[in-house]
């Protein structure tokens, strides 16, 4: 019989708040709040803080880097795309840019 994928261990993977006995005295060794001679029974809680790391978005750093060269209300120039990077319609591809793959026709 399999194990669920939920229940399965998860090597550096997500965030436990239930340690094992070794790593609550490991911690609590760490503070000095347990000593050698002291019982491995009856441990005190260990609080585990959850590190967040926040990642930048996209759009931002496309904002910062597009705002950057020149004034903030300056025209695009003319053969430059819009911000969506699609280009106007009936306009032509950028330079060196792949051409639109066709449709996939589906077949019996």
């Amino acid at each position: 019989m399999s194990i669920h994928p939920s229940l399965r261990p998860s090597k550096g993977r997500g965030h436990r708040s239930v340690f094992k006995r070794f790593e609550r005295i490991k911690m609590l060794s760490e503070k000095d709040k347990w000593k050698e001679n002291e019982s491995a029974f009856g441990l005190p809680k260990v609080k585990s803080v959850k590190i967040k790391v926040k990642k930048e978005k996209v759009e931002k750093a496309a904002a910062e880097g597009a705002a950057a060269p020149g004034a903030a209300g300056a025209a695009p120039a003319a053969g430059a795309a819009p911000a969506g990077g699609k280009p106007a319609a009936g306009g032509k591809p950028a330079a060196g840019a792949k051409p639109a793959t066709p449709a996939k026709k589906e077949g019996k």
